[in-house]
């Protein structure tokens, strides 16, 4: 099984924020930040995590007001 990708545009001044709270979760998705400058991320969720990883983004715009803009 391989990973699924997502990319977000997201607040640049978020990007570190966001990469340490997904990562919290053990194994469940790696952040990586595509392009700094546009302030791009891609995800790489494991096989299987994409239900709780899609709901970690939404409580993350819902309760912490983040801009999370899917590009794919």
């Amino acid at each position: 099984m391989e990973t699924t990708k997502w990319v977000f545009r997201v607040n640049r001044e978020a990007i570190h924020y966001l990469r340490t709270t997904i990562e919290a979760y053990d194994g469940m998705a790696v952040v990586r930040t595509a392009d700094p400058q546009s302030a791009i991320i891609e995800l790489s969720i494991a096989p299987g995590c994409e239900e709780l990883v899609s709901k970690l983004i939404q409580s993350l715009r819902d309760k912490e007001g983040i801009r999370l803009e899917s590009l794919a």
